[in-house]
């Protein structure tokens, strides 16, 4: 098995991300409207920001990282910290991105999906708190319509806390 394979198959402390635009009121399950994925180029920083949700922030000496991404791997191990765990630190740290969504859009619904953040994570779009999810094994989304500036860069905010890391990985 290579390596790129071995790495999407751990838990993930990273996110998967796609926006979702529902045309009209009538969802289908077989079809939940355009999807567009928007796992390249995320600001990441390792370590808790004071009022990181906020709309505008300056990210640029922040990593910038593609999606799945696992902080943790590239930490040191230590036999002080628990087994289930790799021996390896937990912490938090932050992921940040600027997405525009079209003015046409507008009257459309706008999603923001995970499929997974490992974990107790927390989403914000401009500056606003949309939700908290404690569990990482678990798919999620978000209905961040009434929140999008329409034709305009909206900033998206994820908080992940994994500072109690004696857990499974």
């Amino acid at each position: 098995m290579t390596k790129k394979y071995k790495s999407v198959i751990r838990p993930l402390y990273g996110i998967f991300l796609f926006i979702f635009l529902a045309a009209g009121t009538v969802l289908n399950a077989q079809d939940f409207g355009r999807k567009e994925k928007l796992n390249d180029d995320w600001y990441f920083n390792l370590g808790d920001i004071r009022y990181g949700g906020i709309e505008n922030m300056d990210c640029s000496k922040w990593a910038v990282v593609d999606l799945p991404h696992d902080w943790t791997v590239k930490q040191n191990a230590s036999p002080e910290l628990a087994s289930c765990t790799g021996y390896l630190p937990g912490g938090i740290a932050w992921y940040r991105k600027e997405i525009v969504i079209p003015a046409t859009e507008k009257g459309n619904k706008v999603y923001i999906f995970f499929e997974g953040v490992y974990n107790n994570s927390e989403v914000f779009i401009n500056g606003k708190w949309v939700g908290k999810r404690p569990n990482g094994y678990i798919s999620f989304m978000y209905d961040l319509t009434s929140y999008i500036k329409w034709g305009e860069k909206n900033s998206i905010a994820v908080r992940v806390d994994h500072s109690n890391d004696a857990d499974s990985r």
